[in-house]
């Protein structure tokens, strides 16, 4: 990806809710629920249209796969193309995985010579690259988590290890234990504290095949839960973010944090 457009792309999600955006970032992986020792492929794009190849590619160099034992696991077969990245990986080990791309980095702006300048990297490289009397100067930390789950065999929650950077999802329903027609719970975490009053989008995949995304609108409670029942099979695109001032990195004077998370609803 271009340098412009990955800016271009930064700057659109720290200005505006993710779920205001045409573009939607998300990991696809062919099955979550499988057994033990079997391959997925995983698919993973920043789209116009729920799970469909049409913008750019997610790119691999923040991709994270935690087994269920909580060591780190190399995907397989990791390839860039135009419009997706794509990879694959075994499951070795029985229980749950999780596969994220997770991103921790800073954003900056500031007026040069009457023209709007902009940047992105992170606070090793700030004052460096970032000149120390630039004018209108505004500096934003951005925390993204893109994950999805895959169970081989029977579910677990060992890979639910809470970090305590941005939003993290605790489940109280396991992310693999969905099906149409009942309701799922989860709880979300806002540096390892309960978040209240997230507001949570969720959206059914295939909306290239819909006049509208009939989505889903839910808002955190007090202990940061929110329940969806599912209208019917199929994949999940869920979304949530917040700002506010509580940036960790001194040159930053905010801080957006976002959370998107894909899933399978199974059939009845």
């Amino acid at each position: 990806m271009k340098t412009s457009l990955k800016i271009a792309i930064l700057v659109a999600a720290l200005s505006t809710p993710l779920s205001a955006l045409a573009h939607k970032a998300w990991l696809q992986p062919s099955a979550t629920v499988l057994s033990s020792d079997e391959w997925i492929t995983v698919d993973a794009a920043v789209s116009n249209d729920l799970f469909f190849f049409n913008h750019v590619p997610l790119r691999a160099e923040a991709l994270s796969v935690t087994a269920p034992d909580g060591s780190p696991v190399e995907p397989a077969n990791v390839h860039t193309g135009k419009l997706r990245t794509v990879f694959d990986l075994q499951l070795t080990q029985p229980g749950t995985w999780r596969l994220a791309v997770i991103n921790q980095g800073l954003f900056a702006s500031w007026e040069e010579n009457g023209q709007m300048r902009r940047w992105r990297g992170n606070a090793g490289t700030f004052a460096s690259e970032v000149p120390a009397t630039a004018a209108k100067l505004q500096v934003t930390e951005s925390v993204g988590r893109i994950e999805t789950y895959v169970t081989a065999g029977n579910p677990d929650t060992r890979v639910f290890a809470v970090s305590g950077k941005g939003i993290e999802l605790q489940p109280i329903t396991h992310p693999n234990d969905l099906f149409e027609g009942e309701e799922a719970s989860f709880r979300l975490l806002l540096d390892g504290k309960p978040a209240s009053g997230l507001e949570v989008e969720v959206v059914r995949g295939a909306t290239r095949y819909r006049n509208h995304q009939e989505e889903i609108r839910v808002t955190t409670d007090a202990e940061g839960v929110f329940r969806v029942t599912w209208p019917a099979p199929g994949m999940y695109w869920l979304e949530t973010s917040h700002q506010d001032d509580k940036a960790s990195v001194p040159q930053a004077s905010s801080r957006r944090a976002s959370y998107v998370l894909t899933l399978e609803v199974l059939p009845q």
